[in-house]
């Protein structure tokens, strides 16, 4: 395959402490040369990126491609197509499909699947229980022989502390995080939003910040004990914020994420029973929001991931009480978080880094999330002023469930290069044949 130059794009590379205008250049799937001037040989095609930015490609850490199980909702081929639409080229895939993650055998058939259907690179996750009851370890051993990457009950907690105590110690062993989705179920059960005045103005049963803080306050003590990683998902709350950075540091191995709607969106959404913005844990008060930036700009919080939620519009389109939780939010992730950017309330190296970099270090994959010389080339391209309409009808997701449907966001992904392959390209961008 012919080489080919990315040029004249401005280059970030948190990683690397990278941020130069200059040329990038691919060769055999892997980045053969960076920087400003002239590349080493003569011999290659090229993709002119003036006025747009180059940096690794974008890994979430954290979403649903609900194959097997819920092939109406999603599939490992639309949901990579969709990734790569938004920019990423590595999606970590949760295990609470049917039959769930929790065994060598599902673990194989979403690897084969994505190797043979998948346009980007896809990591599964393993569960943390067997099946759905929540009652019983798996095989840990097992799994991370079969490959997954981390161990997560998501769409459920760990509800016993006993087991994610047990599963703390093993993962330490392997090297690998537990990812928690933080609630008490017992103080949630019936919640449809954030407990405030929203709820109360739609007369909505709300779900309380101590649903989450009190298993995030529980998971932080276990793992202070045990000395293992517990990564904590889609924090949604100041308190949470405040928890993990008191046990950060106390040097507790925590890490954190946070998603683009909890970073951009509040309660409000919800007004008129906005379906599209349900989603779990609830979107919560505009306190929250200020509080999550501050976390993610002072490192308390490790990274932006999606918890891409598709669903079909029959799960959406209904009563709110009996509508899925849940946002499809690969394609729209780096639109609506370029925002806060414009608004100086995150920089772009910092929101780049969150996106690239961050994840690479929670899964302790130093191989992905740079432009690093001789590694896979897995580029994203984007151009940051310009504008675009949320049409959901253009969405390679098969999920259509947005609360951003018809909203006009400033920065759009231009092109995903995956192992030097574009797997996505904006119509007005053409590769030059030399």
């Amino acid at each position: 395959m012919k080489s080919l130059l990315i040029r004249g794009g401005r280059i970030i590379d948190p990683g690397q402490g990278i941020d130069i205008i200059g040329g990038l250049l691919i060769t055999e799937g892997k980045i053969a040369w960076l920087g400003e001037g002239t590349p080493p040989q003569s011999d290659y095609d090229a993709l002119n990126a003036e006025g747009f930015i180059v940096c690794p490609g974008f890994i979430d850490l954290h979403c649903h491609l609900r194959q097997p199980g819920f092939e109406e909702k999603e599939t490992i081929a639309t949901g990579t197509q969709a990734a790569a639409r938004g920019g990423f080229t590595t999606v970590c895939c949760m295990a609470n499909t049917n039959p769930p993650l929790d065994n060598e055998a599902t673990v194989s058939y979403v690897k084969a699947i994505a190797a043979q259907e998948g346009v980007i690179r896809v990591l599964p996750i393993g569960r943390v229980t067997r099946g759905i009851r929540g009652d019983e370890m798996v095989d840990m051993g097992e799994l991370e022989v079969a490959g997954v990457v981390a161990y997560s009950d998501d769409g459920e907690p760990v509800r016993s502390p006993l087991i994610m105590r047990q599963a703390l110690d093993y993962s330490r062993a392997f090297g690998l995080p537990i990812i928690d989705h933080c609630e008490n179920k017992t103080l949630s059960e019936g919640g449809q939003i954030n407990e405030g005045i929203v709820s109360l103005e739609l007369g909505l049963c709300g779900i309380p910040v101590a649903a989450e803080e009190t298993i995030v306050q529980r998971d932080l003590a276990l793992a202070r004990q045990t000395g293992g990683h517990v990564h904590i998902a889609h924090v949604s709350t100041e308190g949470s914020v405040e928890l993990i950075r008191r046990a950060k540091e106390q040097g507790i191995p925590v890490t954190a994420e946070v998603t683009p709607h909890h970073l951009t969106l509040t309660e409000e959404a919800a007004l008129g029973f906005n379906t599209g913005a349900k989603v779990n844990p609830p979107l919560r008060t505009s306190r929250d929001t200020v509080a999550l930036l501050r976390g993610l700009n002072d490192g308390v919080i490790d990274i932006v991931a999606t918890d891409h939620a598709p669903h079909t519009a029959a799960d959406k389109d209904c009563e709110f009480i009996k509508a899925a939780f849940g946002i499809s939010g690969l394609e729209t992730a780096l639109g609506s978080l370029v925002g806060l950017i414009f608004n100086n309330d995150l920089s772009l190296n910092t929101l780049i880094a969150a996106l690239t970099v961050g994840p690479a270090r929670v899964l302790g994959y130093e191989k992905l999330g740079t432009l690093e010389v001789g590694l896979p080339a897995d580029i994203t391209v984007f151009d940051l002023h310009r504008e675009w309409v949320v049409d959901t009808s253009l969405f390679a997701s098969k999920g259509k469930n947005t609360p951003l449907a018809g909203a006009t966001l400033k920065g759009k992904v231009m092109a995903t290069l995956f192992s030097g392959k574009p797997v996505y390209m904006d119509d007005s961008l053409e590769i030059e044949v030399r």
